[in-house]
């Protein structure tokens, strides 16, 4: 080779150096023995640690909270089948965990991660060296994880009621639907407030969300399984998931005298009439079951309110 193809060569190897240390991805080659041959700038940036305090160290030794066995599972096919494998950050979050690079105008603590792993052959076209490129996808990542929240808080919004936080009266008619058609044994209960027009007019808007708040917070002490919604203005429905009549009529009466203790230190009697329907073997359809519990509520209302009524045929 001339002396300008050797000083050619060596000006390649130099830009080629150069470039691999300030590339904006983090690069670390490990041989068999996953002990680290290249370490860039990135990733001593990143972690803390200088190339020439990892060249020759073992990898899991540098960072003892990486999982040796995943990620020998994922390396090992790599160096046996020549192929490049990666991860994704939505898979596991950080192959490295490093710090965000910008914490003070970032939203995450620690540095997303997608990762490449590909092998590296010798001249005798044997894979004994690996490749680990480290992308940095914070940003991406954040930005995806907050749709995600916002659609959430969107879903949220569109199936719950903003003012007791149960389930709205559209989203509630479909989980009836479902209940029905699983052909369990239930009870259907509505809660309807007594006189509370009357109520709005005597006390303040504010009082009168307050108590429908706490009837809220009281029926969903009875736990997600039991299905409970503001069905509207001041009713209330819950689907009782796997109780019998006995059972439906003592919850029932327990919310009843529950309602009443709201107005114990007012000088407002504060009451619910309360309806149960059973699902009984040849009701035909979840709304003639929703009927059913219905004409117990209007029995309730008809015996003289604060009452609680079962629908009998």
């Amino acid at each position: 080779m001339s002396d300008k193809g050797q000083v050619d060569t060596i000006k390649d190897i130099h830009w080629l150096m150069d470039i691999l240390q300030n590339i904006d991805v983090g690069l670390v080659v490990l041989d068999r023995n996953y002990e680290v041959q290249l370490w860039n700038a990135f990733m001593e940036g990143h972690s803390g640690v200088s190339p020439q305090l990892a060249k020759g160290k073992n990898l899991f030794s540098l960072f003892p909270d990486l999982d040796e066995t995943w990620f020998k599972q994922k390396a090992e096919p790599v160096f046996q089948l020549k192929t490049r494998t990666f991860t994704i950050w939505e898979q596991r979050p950080y192959l490295f965990h490093f710090r965000n690079s910008r914490p003070i105008t970032g939203r995450s603590k620690f540095m997303y991660q997608n990762t490449s792993i590909i092998p590296l052959e010798s001249v005798t076209r044997q894979a004994d060296h690996l490749c680990v490129i480290i992308y940095d996808v914070t940003d991406t990542a954040v930005g995806k994880i907050d749709i995600s929240r916002a659609n959430q808080t969107l879903s949220e919004i569109q199936v719950r009621d903003t003012l007791t936080g149960l389930t709205n009266k559209s989203a509630w008619l479909n989980v009836l639907e479902n209940y029905y058609a699983s052909q369990q044994q239930g009870c259907l209960l509505l809660l309807d407030m007594d006189h509370f027009r009357d109520l709005n007019h005597a006390l303040s808007h504010q009082q009168c969300d307050e108590i429908l708040r706490r009837i809220g917070t009281g029926l969903k002490t009875l736990g997600d399984e039991q299905h409970a919604a503001r069905f509207g203005g001041e009713i209330f429905s819950v689907i009782l998931a796997g109780k019998g009549a006995d059972e439906a009529m003592q919850i029932a009466e327990k919310l009843r005298r529950s309602v009443l203790s709201l107005g114990k230190n007012s000088q407002y009697t504060i009451s619910a009439s309360i309806g149960v329907a059973e699902r009984l073997d040849d009701t035909p359809s979840a709304s003639e079951w929703l009927s059913n519990a219905d004409k117990a509520l209007y029995h309730a209302k008809e015996s003289g309110r604060n009452r609680t009524s079962l629908f009998k045929r």
